[in-house]
């Protein structure tokens, strides 16, 4: 069989957003790779079976699990096929592959590495405990994939040369080695299909991803999805919690010990003795690699020292290109910098005080101020531990699922998971009194059935364990007797006879999560507990209206599949709305939430929504959802708690908001964002410098206006000298005249020194964003005719600026932003600096230092494009290379301006439905 059989055809008609993606399939091909980012609920599956169908090759599919696998067959079977039957060409097994040829990334990487049948290491983890230790086998089993050329043979005997990789982002480091080796013998055409790239993962995890899936072609967006009624209206919400009295012990404690040790050490004499006894601050002149390696450590050097009273030498102000600046205070965050290098990174001249460091080492180990070779003074993964997975988020979960059900009543669909069973809660006397301290499938379960909401029918589901209420049994057997199971095999929960547990055996664990599915759509379920491995990915019920997600491990990828179980419109059900609640506790003794609150916002950056506040805007970050800004106190948490509450019971309201912010665009833009992030706001800051440079100015013609009566009386003076009173009124109106214009005309030259730079920033990134089009274009990264894009930047009420390219494929836009975005961001070790440089009235002299991006400094011509590219559409600029002896002095400046000015962190990438 060399194609697929010419009668096959979709059986439905293609939504807009797929049949956009096909009439593009021809351009998106031309390198081989056809990358689709599109949520859950989308069609992603249907589409990649197109594609395959419309390339026509010997086809390899790759799935996550089983149940996805299985899937890919199923819907191949029923919507292409029209029939129930799996026909002979299609395979499950990588060692005996068909002219389609569907398996997971564990059996073909099993298969390469250990020559076993993929069904016998198979394993759909139920947990993360079950995923850790399948992990931990495979890094043990790993050999070199010693047997993938045996693989490969098989592959080609059938000649595949198409290449389906779902749910991309699964790329774990073992897969990735054994896939690539196929990509490269192979040499197929990829199509790589996610809801969510893994952005959050390392620069060289990303890498690997884009080598194995190719640059993003094309994105379907949540609100295209809402637009077309194939994804309902929903909103996400977030319910704060607080420690509990033994968590906030902990955390506490932490923080004391914390600021106890950090207060030693500032005035460590041996600490300060190995600083200043080390080459970097006695001759750093000598040893300028070695400051170039790293910047940070040698900045934290000398803010060390200055804040314990040494002078900051001559040596050190031309090393970091300032006659004069403010060192930072000694905070936290420098304080660690230099103990790592003090500890880790220093390994000769520090060899005379091995047994201070020792000790320190051990102390600060102890103090859980050091997580491998990081310091920190401000985190520990105690106290982490203790927020993500803290018991006070029971309470919250009871509470939401009070509300909702009073809210909905039979109508709730509501599912909640979690990222262990917690096996030890379910014992198996009579009773069950055991005090929950720890979050889990089962605690929750628990939680719920103590509280005995009333008539409230629960359930479980997870790989190995399967709890229905005893009411819905009949129910259960009947659908269990349509898939071929006559003898089944229960018993009720011991404790509780209300529930039962359904016995697996190999032939039921097929078909039990679509019987339990069928179950919960039905309503004989009403809230369904279960893992987030089982139920994340791949688990389909529309049915599902309020999400829980209880789960703390995991990136923003598996967060936001989860997610995407609750936003599916369910046929029948035009008014279905979906909530989704987050749940994060807040440590109250810091200022920025914690880190469990911080792991949410990092994961909101995924997530596009509508905003709950005028104006109703479409986009992605926290901070459409709410606003946070310093210590939260308990009485910040219960009203915004209760203001949820309120906003979440109302779901006729989003369906409205919904509206509304669809009507206010038509695509979804990737734009970069800069904050403005100086407080008082922008408007409001730049105003006050104005107000400054006025009155300065005004203080200046004031003195002028002085000196110049001085003159005429000194006339008047020469004629009436023996007026000894006008003699010192001469005297005294000279001094304030002179000292006035000192005075009010350097504050008015400071004033309007940083009122220029308040200037239009809006103005400057379209500048910017100009010369960066260009240059993408001259480097062959950007395709799409000129004349038809466009360069945006505006500027929000708040001074934040924006910046994105209208027109264009989403790689070319992609590519734009993240482009411009190496520019704007702290600098780092670039092969080329632009310095820019720019005058006010030819006498206010400004000075910025900008990288050059790696696309266009790996190349000497591209880089001297870039400059003139910048000359034209910026203003006068500079280019260096770094990699001379007066190149790295000037990237030492450039990192030196950006390290102390505390830049980390202030580009966002922004997603607005416009």
């Amino acid at each position: 069989m060399t194609s697929f059989p010419q009668d096959i055809l979709f059986k439905y008609p293609w939504r807009k957003y797929q049949q956009r993606v096909l009439d593009e399939l021809r351009s998106h091909l031309t390198d081989r790779h056809l990358h689709i980012v599109a949520p859950p609920g989308s069609g992603k599956t249907v589409l990649g079976l197109e594609v395959a169908i419309r390339i026509n090759q010997p086809t390899l599919i790759l799935a996550p699990t089983l149940a996805i696998r299985n899937q890919w067959i199923q819907r191949f079977c029923e919507l292409f096929l029209q029939t129930a039957e799996v026909p002979e060409w299609i395979s499950r097994d990588i060692r005996r592959p068909k002219f389609l040829t569907v398996v997971t990334y564990q059996a073909i990487h099993n298969s390469a590495c250990n020559n076993v049948e993929a069904s016998a290491n198979e394993i759909d983890a139920e947990d993360n405990e079950a995923e850790e230790k399948t992990t931990t086998v495979l890094r043990r089993s790993r050999n070199h994939n010693r047997n993938i050329n045996q693989i490969i043979r098989g592959l080609k005997q059938v000649d595949v040369k198409t290449i389906v990789v779902d749910e991309a982002h699964h790329l774990k480091n073992e897969w990735w080695q054994t896939l690539i080796r196929l990509k490269d013998k192979l040499n197929p055409v990829i199509v790589g299909l996610t809801a969510t790239p893994p952005y959050d993962v390392t620069p060289l995890e990303w890498h690997r991803y884009i080598t194995l899936n190719g640059p993003v072609d094309t994105e379907i967006s949540v609100p295209e999805l809402v637009v077309e009624g194939d994804l309902c209206p929903h909103q996400d919400y977030i319910y704060l919690t607080t420690p509990s009295s033994a968590e906030n012990i902990i955390i506490h404690h932490f923080r004391e010990n914390a600021q106890r040790f950090f207060n030693e050490l500032r005035q460590d004499e041996t600490l300060l003795t190995a600083i200043e006894s080390h080459p970097l601050w006695l001759n750093p002149t000598q040893h300028l690699e070695v400051i170039y390696e790293d910047i940070s450590l040698y900045s934290a050097s000398l803010i060390f020292l200055h804040g314990n009273g040494r002078p900051i030498s001559e040596d050190h102000l031309k090393i970091i290109g300032a006659s004069e600046f403010d060192i930072p205070h000694l905070d936290y965050e420098w304080m660690a910098r230099l103990l790592e290098f003090y500890l880790f990174k220093e390994k000769v001249y520090f060899d005379s005080y091995t047994e201070h460091r020792t000790t320190l080492e051990n102390r600060l180990r102890r103090n859980g101020l050091i997580a491998g070779r990081r310091v920190s003074f401000s985190k520990s993964k105690r106290v982490t531990t203790h927020l993500t997975s803290s018991i006070s988020k029971l309470q919250g979960i009871k509470e939401i699922v009070s509300f909702e059900y009073e809210k909905l009543d039979k109508g709730l669909r509501m599912v909640i998971l979690s990222d262990y069973i917690r096996k030890e809660y379910f014992p198996k006397s009579f009773t069950n009194t055991i005090e929950i301290k720890k979050m889990g499938v089962i605690p929750i379960f628990e939680m719920l059935r103590r509280e005995q909401i009333s008539n409230l029918k629960l359930g479980v589901m997870t790989g190995s364990l399967i709890i229905i209420p005893q009411q819905a049994f009949a129910i259960f057997e009947e659908k269990a007797k349509r898939y071929g199971h006559q003898q089944l095999a229960f018993s009720p929960v011991p404790f509780d006879d209300s529930y039962v547990i359904i016995q697996q055996n190999e032939q039921l664990k097929h078909d039990i999560i679509h019987i339990v599915t069928q179950i919960f759509q039905r309503g004989d379920i009403e809230v369904l507990i279960g893992t987030k491995s089982l139920l994340g990915e791949g688990w389909d019920a529309p049915a599902i209206n309020s999400l829980i997600l209880a789960s703390f491990v995991g990136s923003f990828v598996s967060s936001n599949q989860m997610r995407g179980r609750a936003i599916r419109t369910q046929s029948g059900n035009p008014a279905k709305t979906g909530n989704i609640w987050h749940l994060a506790c807040i440590d109250q003794t810091i200022a920025n939430g914690g880190d469990d609150f911080q792991l949410l916002r990092r994961r909101f950056r995924s997530f596009v929504g509508v905003s709950n506040d005028e104006p109703i805007v479409i986009e992605n970050g926290i901070r459409r959802i709410m606003t946070v800004e310093g210590l939260l106190s308990q009485a910040d948490i219960s009203s915004h708690n209760q203001q949820n509450m309120v906003l979440a019971g109302n779901r006729q309201d989003l369906r409205l908001r919904w509206e509304k912010g669809l009507q206010s665009g038509i695509n979804l833009v990737e734009e970069i964002k800069i904050p403005f992030y100086e407080e008082g706001g922008y408007q409001a800051v730049k105003s006050v410098h104005l107000q400054k440079t006025i009155a300065n100015l005004t203080g200046t013609l004031a003195s002028g206006i002085v000196i110049y009566m001085e003159t005429v009386l000194e006339i008047v003076l020469r004629a009436q000298r023996w007026i000894k009173t006008f003699h010192d009124a001469y005297i005294a109106l000279s001094i304030i005249g002179v000292v006035g214009f000192l005075i009010f005309g350097y504050r008015s030259f400071k004033a309007l020194r940083v009122y220029i730079g308040y200037r239009d920033i809006a103005k400057d990134m379209k500048n910017i964003g100009d010369a960066v089009l260009m240059c993408l274009i001259e480097a062959n990264a950007v395709h799409t005719e000129r004349t038809k894009l466009i360069v945006e930047s505006s500027m929000d009420e708040h001074g934040a600026v924006f910046c994105h390219l209208e027109g264009g494929s989403t790689f070319e836009k992609s590519i734009f932003i993240h482009t411009l975005e190496e520019i704007i961001s702290p600098i780092d070790n670039p092969r080329y600096i632009i310095i820019r440089k720019s005058k006010f009235m030819t006498f206010l002299n400004q000075r910025d230092y900008h990288a050059v991006p790696e696309i266009f400094g790996r190349n000497k011509m591209l880089a001297e494009y870039f400059e003139k590219q910048w000359n034209n559409y910026v203003g006068q600029g500079e280019l260096v290379f770094t990699r001379t002896l007066i190149g790295r002095q000037v990237l030492v400046k450039s990192r030196v301006k950006s390290l102390l000015s505390q830049l980390d962190d202030q580009v966002e990438h922004v997603s607005k439905w416009k």
